[in-house]
């Protein structure tokens, strides 16, 4: 781990997941909120995801070639190929995952915790947020609050009327044509 992401994990989190809920209680966005064990993955998050009713999703947090920023959400089971990903999601070619340290640095949170719900530390607006079109098609996602020991569940349009809240643009995506080729 490199010093920079030794210094994440030592800061405070710019956002609380208290702060957090009481940002979409002002807004009048209901969830739902459940307590679990810290998961990292999504194969470590199955045995949580089966008492928790709703879509549950996992997070692709991207830059390309010219260092922008896409926070990718998706449902679990939307398989994509990120080779096929720029066209769709507006970026340049060669995406790759972003670094701890640009995590932190761009939308406040840390590995395992990544969710839409970050956008509310991306002051600066540089994360491009991308939602599955199926999973926003579903009518309760499920998402860390900023920290991987608790998930809340909302209706999509609840998730859109927050990320907008932050001043970003939700682009729903249909993810299919980015789907693995069959072997």
């Amino acid at each position: 781990m490199t010093q920079n992401a030794n210094l994440a994990e030592s800061q405070e989190m710019p956002t609380s997941p208290d702060a957090l809920m009481d940002r979409l209680r002002g807004l009048g966005v209901e969830f739902t909120l459940h307590h679990h064990a810290p998961v990292f993955t999504v194969a470590e998050s199955q045995s949580v995801d089966a008492d928790i009713p709703g879509t549950h999703c996992r997070n692709l947090f991207l830059r390309d070639k010219k260092k922008s920023n896409f926070l990718v959400c998706l449902r679990h089971e939307t398989a994509v190929d990120i080779r096929k990903l720029p066209g769709l999601i507006g970026s340049h070619q060669n995406l790759s995952f972003g670094s701890a340290e640009r995590l932190w640095e761009y939308l406040g949170v840390r590995p395992g915790s990544v969710c839409p719900y970050a956008v509310i530390n991306d002051t600066g607006h540089q994360v491009k947020i991308c939602l599955d079109k199926s999973m926003m098609e579903t009518e309760i996602v499920n998402f860390h609050p900023l920290l991987n020991s608790m998930t809340i569940g909302v209706k999509p349009q609840g998730l859109i009327t927050f990320i907008e809240s932050c001043g970003h643009v939700p682009h729903i995506v249909d993810f299919g044509p980015a789907a693995p080729d069959l072997r």
